[in-house]
C-alpha cells in the first residue's frame, strides 16, 4: 500500500492510498481520484515523507492513525461503486447546470424538498456547504439510467 499527498485544483489537501504507483496513475487517467471537499477531478501529488515499514519498526514509528476509522474487505470496490452510482441515478433528479440554484431553493423552502443531483463547480459546492447547505460532491459522473446494468 502507497501513500500519496494530495491536493485538488482548489488547494484542498488529503490523503490518497492506492495499491501501487502504476494504480494511482491509471485512476488519476481515468478521473476516479476526486477531492472529498469539492469533487475535483484536477489532483495532483503534494510532497510527502515516505514510510517504510521494517522489522524492528515500533508502535512510535508508524504513521498516525486516527482512534476509529471505517474499512472494507472482501469486497469489490468497483461493484459497490457501480451500486453506488445506480442507486444515485434512481433516487434522485438531474438538475443538469442548475444544480446550485435548486440546491439553494430546496434548502430556503421556495421549492419543494426533493433529491437532486446536478453539476456544479468546485467552487459552486464550496459556496454551497460555506452556506450550510449539505452538498456531497461524486467521485465519478453518474451513468444516464439507460447505461445502468
Amino acid at each position: 500500500m502507497i501513500v500519496y499527498n494530495l491536493a485538488c485544483d482548489q488547494e484542498h489537501h488529503f490523503e490518497g492510498w492506492f495499491t501501487s504507483p502504476e494504480d494511482f496513475d491509471k485512476q488519476l487517467a481515468d478521473d476516479q481520484v476526486a477531492c472529498p471537499a469539492c469533487g475535483s477531478v484536477d489532483v495532483s501529488k503534494k510532497l510527502s515523507a515516505p514510510y517504510v515499514s521494517t522489522k524492528n519498526a515500533t508502535k512510535n514509528t508508524l504513521p498516525s492513525v486516527k482512534s476509529k476509522e471505517t474499512a472494507l474487505a472482501g469486497i469489490n470496490l468497483q461493484d459497490l461503486h457501480n451500486k453506488f452510482m445506480e442507486y444515485v441515478v434512481k433516487n434522485t433528479e438531474d438538475v443538469g447546470s442548475k444544480f446550485p440554484e435548486e440546491a439553494r431553493k430546496i434548502h430556503y423552502g421556495e421549492t419543494e424538498n426533493r433529491s437532486i443531483r446536478g453539476e456544479a463547480s468546485g467552487e459552486a459546492i464550496q459556496e454551497l456547504q460555506d452556506e450550510g447547505i449539505d452538498v456531497y460532491a461524486l467521485p465519478t459522473t453518474p451513468a444516464p439510467p439507460d447505461k445502468l446494468n
